[in-house]
């Protein structure tokens, strides 16, 4: 099972490596050195989580249409495939988009929607394929490898990219993300590789859950109607930044295209460490003290950003973006056990649906008000700092009411007695993190 866990840790970086050009080293180009207004990028980078609810409907298509015997791998490498065409075509759709705005934004819909429909392809059949081949009792151990794998990933993914593209030039550019785009179809292969067993092709059947029934299920709950908002106002803030972080380096501090994907690494660095430790805190101090530690330190560093656009501090700037990572990392792990705990045994599939509807709603507000924003104070300001500072600003007024939330929030309270669902359950939730 050891090599099962390392193969499908390999699919997830695999999927993991193609976000990483597209919604960081491509995002800062196209704001900076293209001047492509913010918004429009942010519309582009928000597509994959438009498409999200079609996880629902892959995940039971496949049950019942397996390919030659496999449920789950031809979905993988569809999804693979479109990941890896986004990426190849997405510089090209940036170039094109700056010089005729209508073929470009055509080709950046094709090439952003190709990536997005991937993501959701790939995403859902390799979490189902998880769960059947873990078993019950290895599927913890199965998604702390993954994710581990997924985070180590970006940061190494970021590094390369960054020495790809020094010095910057349109031609490094497509360079670099067809590498990437080759290593990260070469090593889905490898993790394809003889992972399923073909099977006598038997549907399966599941109960399914309408958009409308989990709503529903939330309104009729009070604590779970503020869990549903803490949890979208606190992802939305702490991911809305995505695409703003490395064009504001480049904007504040005349940061290379190098310097800027550095950010990159140097985040998920502190994700990394601060997931590792924060399933020892949780223990000690509990998933609430947790969940506040992580929103403050979110809060914190986009204050300590904030200041270091108005003080044009470089040394600020990195401290902030440390705090950032760390905050992301230990609100990951709280919120995921929070989630759970805001699950009951009677209605999973509802509840679980209705998270990571949250989520999804989150990523997409967060990316397209954050764009909005940026692109509606700059103008009126006339000073592109002032967009940016506004926006993360704003993020960390989020992250405050966030905190107000919680305080309200009483797991007792929403459920009648303890729940106990599958670790694939909390990774379906936590598959975009």
């Amino acid at each position: 099972m050891s090599l099962k866990r390392l193969q499908l840790g390999l699919i997830h970086v695999a999927v993991a490596m193609t976000l990483v050009p597209i919604n960081s080293t491509l995002n800062r180009v196209m704001i900076k050195e293209l001047a492509v207004s913010a918004t429009l990028v942010a519309l582009l980078a928000s597509l994959p989580y438009l498409f999200s609810p079609i996880q629902v409907a892959i995940g039971s298509f496949a049950d019942r249409h397996p390919i030659l015997g496999l449920r789950r791998s031809p979905y993988i490498l569809l999804g693979l495939l479109f990941c890896v065409s986004g990426v190849v075509l997405a510089p090209q759709a940036a170039y094109l988009l700056a010089s005729n705005f209508w073929a470009g934004f055509g080709l950046g819909l094709v090439t952003f929607g190709a990536w997005g429909m991937g993501f959701n392809f790939a995403t859902v059949s390799y979490l189902s394929l998880a769960s059947e081949l873990s078993g019950e009792r290895g599927r913890g151990k199965t998604i702390a490898v993954m994710w581990f794998m997924m985070i180590a990933s970006i940061i190494v993914t970021a590094i390369a990219l960054s020495q790809m593209v020094d010095p910057y030039t349109p031609q490094a550019l497509e360079r670099a993300f067809w590498m990437v785009g080759l290593a990260a179809l070469l090593l889905g292969l490898i993790g394809l590789a003889g992972l399923e067993r073909r099977t006598s092709g038997e549907r399966t059947t599941a109960e399914s859950y309408t958009w409308g029934k989990m709503v529903a299920a939330i309104l009729e709950n009070r604590q779970a109607t503020l869990f549903f908002w803490y949890l979208t106002i606190l992802l939305a803030a702490i991911l809305g930044q995505d695409i703003l972080l490395e064009p504001f380096g480049a904007e504040a501090f005349g940061l290379s295209v190098q310097a800027t994907t550095r950010i990159t690494s140097l985040w998920g660095g502190c994700v990394l460490a601060a997931l590792l430790l924060a399933g020892a805190l949780e223990s000690r101090l509990g998933k609430r003290s947790v969940a506040r530690w992580g929103a403050w330190s979110a809060l914190l560093g986009f204050a300590l950003i904030v200041v270091s656009g108005l003080l044009l501090n470089q040394g600020v700037f990195y401290l902030g973006v440390v705090l950032l990572g760390a905050g992301t990392g230990l609100s990951t792990v709280s919120n995921l056990s929070l989630m759970l705990d805001m699950t009951t045994t009677e209605n999973v599939g509802l509840f679980i649906g209705a998270w990571g509807m949250a989520n999804a709603a989150s990523r997409l507000v967060g990316t397209v008000l954050g764009g909005a924003v940026r692109d509606v104070v700059t103008q009126a300001a006339g000073e592109p700092l002032a967009g940016y500072v506004t926006v993360f600003a704003i993020e960390a007024a989020m992250l405050a009411a966030s905190l107000l939330l919680l305080r309200r929030i009483n797991v007792s309270a929403f459920q009648q007695k303890a729940s106990s669902i599958s670790m694939v359950e909390r990774a379906a939730m936590a598959s975009d993190v």
